[in-house]
């Protein structure tokens, strides 16, 4: 058997192992990472949030590798290869390490049953350590308290930013959620939080475990004018920066927060001014307004919420075209239709609605029916998968059009797929 088809079978026995795709807690996978000795002795940026951590990650592994470190990053769910989630160096761990890391997870755990991301979580870590990283970045996967990612210490925590997400295991309300996320914050360590309105018991929970909080707008700002930002903090500033290359104002913030934690670790791992500006201009998140086509163009975000709709809002204000912007969307059934769609409708001139490839999805039918009930008199059809709602609206659009896919990762996922090799 090929290592390919491996590590296919690996992803299908720990999708299907668990009774549980979420189980939130530290106990379990605590147990088997004793069984490992699995401990970074390197230092370790732990990112969480509700949108925006994949970017912030993005640039802290660029601005860090710019300045000539060996560089760890894990981060989820991928698009198209598992491999993504894991890169040593700005590279994906192959097929073979990663295998080899899931069988140490499986010999330690004896009877102790862990989620697919906890296997992964575990697996990401040992690749770490087994390289030999000088810093490694971790994107927290949900919530924070009880995500796996957070078995280790920070010496550096990022919160980007509360919204509502996940209400279901994280609470109904932004104190809640602030709280949760919070909980990857540690004594006497720098915690940042790039949040412009931080939810109180955020704060108050950071000031509970003796964090050294860093809050936006306050401890670090960021200012910009026409081409260019400039960030100050306690003890550092950095002025005349490039604007960063993921599209969108917001993504200054999601820099300002990385800078803000680089800053941080300044004494352990000094970055330099170069470093700082080659990584801000050649950061990517892929899936992050992402153009994969032109003539007409065609974007995919995978926002899924409302905060991150309203971003996706503001980058299309940002970057008019001379015809229509139309969407391709699909949803999972446990996220907010109607915030996401309320942020886009007054920019969108048609939709095409379609079924995520997830057994969580909402399907095709029942999502072009919530939009026509929230954008009345609005052109809405039903075209069943993203790859076919993806050419209905490329059999409408004009060459000066923009088809922008949203709404899922599992809708970008399914978009990249199908439209990529004809980009």
């Amino acid at each position: 058997m090929n290592v390919s088809r491996s590590l296919t079978d690996w992803l299908i026995r720990l999708e299907g192992r668990h009774p549980q795709q979420i189980e939130l807690g530290l106990e379990r996978v605590q147990r088997v990472a004793d069984a490992l000795a699995c401990e970074p002795h390197f230092p370790l940026i732990t990112v969480g949030g509700t949108n925006g951590k994949g970017s912030t990650c993005a640039y802290l592994e660029a601005i860090l590798r710019a300045a000539g470190y060996r560089t760890g990053l894990y981060t989820s769910p991928h698009l198209l290869r598992y491999n993504e989630r894991v890169r040593i160096a700005g590279r994906e761990v192959g097929d073979a390490a990663l295998v080899e890391a899931f069988e140490a997870v499986e010999a330690a755990r004896g009877d102790v049953s862990l989620t697919y991301f906890e296997f992964g979580t575990l697996a990401a870590m040992m690749q770490f350590v087994s390289a030999g990283v000088d810093v490694a970045v971790m994107e927290v996967g949900l919530g924070g308290r009880l995500d796996a990612v957070n078995l280790w210490d920070a010496d550096v925590a990022i919160v980007t930013g509360v919204d509502l997400d996940h209400q279901e295991y994280l609470g109904d309300t932004r104190e809640a959620i602030g709280y949760e996320k919070a909980g990857i914050f540690r004594a006497g360590r720098p915690a940042v939080c790039a949040d412009p309105d931080p939810p109180a018991r955020l704060i108050a929970q950071a000031h509970a475990v003796g964090a050294d909080l860093l809050r936006f707008g306050a401890d670090f700002v960021a200012e910009t004018h026409d081409g260019h930002w400039d960030w100050h903090g306690r003890n550092h500033a950095w002025t005349a920066l490039p604007l960063p290359g993921m599209r969108g104002a917001y993504q200054v913030r999601n820099a300002a927060g990385a800078l803000a934690a680089l800053a941080a670790l300044a004494p352990r791992l000094p970055v330099g001014e170069a470093a700082i500006r080659t990584g801000l201009a050649s950061a990517c998140a892929a899936g992050r307004f992402q153009q994969i086509g032109q003539r007409p163009d065609i974007i995919v975000d995978v926002a899924h919420n409302p905060e991150a709709a309203r971003a996706l809002a503001s980058v299309l204000a940002e970057s008019p075209v001379r015809g229509r912007t139309l969407a391709v969307v699909g949803m999972l059934a446990d996220k907010d239709v109607a915030g996401v769609i309320e942020a886009l409708r007054s920019g969108v001139a048609a939709w095409w609605t379609c079924t995520p490839p997830s057994p969580r999805a909402r399907d095709a039918a029942t999502l072009a029916d919530s939009v026509r009930d929230l954008v009345p008199g609005a052109v809405v059809q039903a075209a069943g998968s993203p790859a076919e709602a993806l050419e209905a609206a490329r059999s409408a659009a004009g060459e000066d059009d923009r088809i922008v896919a949203f709404g899922s990762f599992y809708t970008v996922a399914a978009v990249l797929d199908h439209a990529a090799p004809q980009s």
